[in-house]
């Protein structure tokens, strides 16, 4: 990409980089047999949608907004679960859905009689908690000690609920095929006994098999292996970060560089806690174009990354970089697609970033820009 071309502040996604990972993993679909559909929660920048149903078959989603979404630019009808459904949003959420996946025994009894009663068969099922995840981080952990999301076996009582026809776990954030193999084995002795009698289950997220080093042959395997076992069921995973994994950018400019006591900190027009939450939250450190992401002691030419907002904690500590930052000078964060754009606020009413996507014959295409009436809309 030509960053002298980017507008900043900018989301940019790559067309081909995109499509790269998308052909990757239809073919884990197809050489496995299972169905990947994308997770709205990780990506919904639904101007690449018409590129996205190239290769996958749906999406999934996790609230009104995001089924209508699927059923309005995706075309389909979607695999819906959300922690908890409301009485006067379900009837909306049921026109956009094919699959209702229920998060607690209790929400199934409330609804299933207005899922029964629905003019099209929704097929129900129920998120279940197998207790065990390779995630350290507790924020990304759902199947930490407590945990509210999904049902424990000992909650079924040895017997499966009337017309539940699939059953859902997700206990993986960023993780390895070899992660996925560990889960199935826990959850087959736990909710093994349900199986032949279903029609689907739902392996969740956090399956980056587009990652460097991925193996993406075990996966292969691992899926095949369980059906081999499960013959009768559907297998459907939903990545979150796979589709858009390295897949584009966020540009930003320096506005300022303001120092106090030897600290140096390049103001940037871009904010860690409103467009870039994970990085506080998790969390994580944003790879720099031509930055040394953690410098020594004696590394020239430090910065702090500050961002726009009045949040003190908005900002990177120090990156090394090959030259001192001037005003004026664009500073390229990588990896800031999936997740990042769909976290984003506008707290402090700063300048949402534009959304674009770079196109394989080099012209750059901006979809969005923002501006006050976007910001006032919301707090109306």
């Amino acid at each position: 990409m030509d960053i002298a071309k980017i507008p900043s502040p900018c989301f940019v996604l790559e067309e081909s980089k995109l499509r790269k990972n998308l052909q990757l993993i239809d073919s884990v679909q197809r050489e496995a047999g299972v169905s990947i559909i994308l997770a709205f929660k990780g990506f919904a920048m639904w101007s690449t949608f018409p590129i996205v149903r190239e290769y996958l078959p749906g999406a999934t989603a996790s609230s009104l907004n995001e089924a209508r979404l699927c059923f309005e630019e995706m075309k389909v009808k979607a695999h819906t679960y959300a922690v908890a459904y409301t009485p006067r949003e379900f009837g909306k959420i049921l026109t956009y859905s094919s699959h209702i996946t229920f998060n607690s025994l209790s929400q199934y009894r409330r609804f299933r009689g207005r899922v029964a009663k629905h003019t099209e068969k929704i097929s129900m099922g129920i998120r279940v908690n197998p207790g065990w995840s390779p995630v350290g981080t507790d924020l990304y952990n759902p199947a930490a000690p407590g945990s509210r999301l999904g049902e424990s076996v000992e909650n079924f009582k040895g017997k499966l609920p009337e017309g539940i026809e699939g059953l859902h776990f997700h206990t993986l954030c960023e993780s390895t095929s070899f992660d996925l193999e560990r889960t199935l084995e826990i959850f087959e002795k736990q909710f093994g006994a349900f199986l032949p009698h279903l029609k689907w289950v739902n392996f969740g997220g956090g399956h980056l098999m587009t990652r460097a080093g991925y193996d993406v042959p075990h996966l292969i395997a691992t899926l095949k292996n369980f059906r081999k076992r499960y013959p009768n069921l559907e297998v459907i995973l939903e990545p979150g970060s796979a589709i858009a994994w390295e897949t584009g950018v966020l540009v930003a400019t320096v506005l300022d560089v303001v120092k106090n006591k030897g600290v140096k900190t390049a103001i940037l027009d871009v904010s860690f806690t409103a467009h870039m939450p994970d990085t506080l939250e998790m969390p994580y450190r944003p790879r720099i174009q031509g930055a040394v992401t953690e410098p020594g002691p004696a590394a020239p030419n430090q910065f702090r990354l500050g961002g726009v907002s009045c949040l003190s904690g908005d900002f990177m500590t120090e990156y090394a970089f090959d030259k001192p930052l001037k005003v004026g000078q664009k500073v390229v964060l990588e990896d800031m697609i999936h997740y990042t754009m769909v976290k984003t606020s506008t707290f402090n009413g700063v300048t949402h970033p534009s959304i674009a996507i770079w196109r394989p014959d080099g012209k750059l295409d901006v979809v969005r820009k923002f501006g006050y009436n976007d910001y006032k809309k919301r707090l109306s």
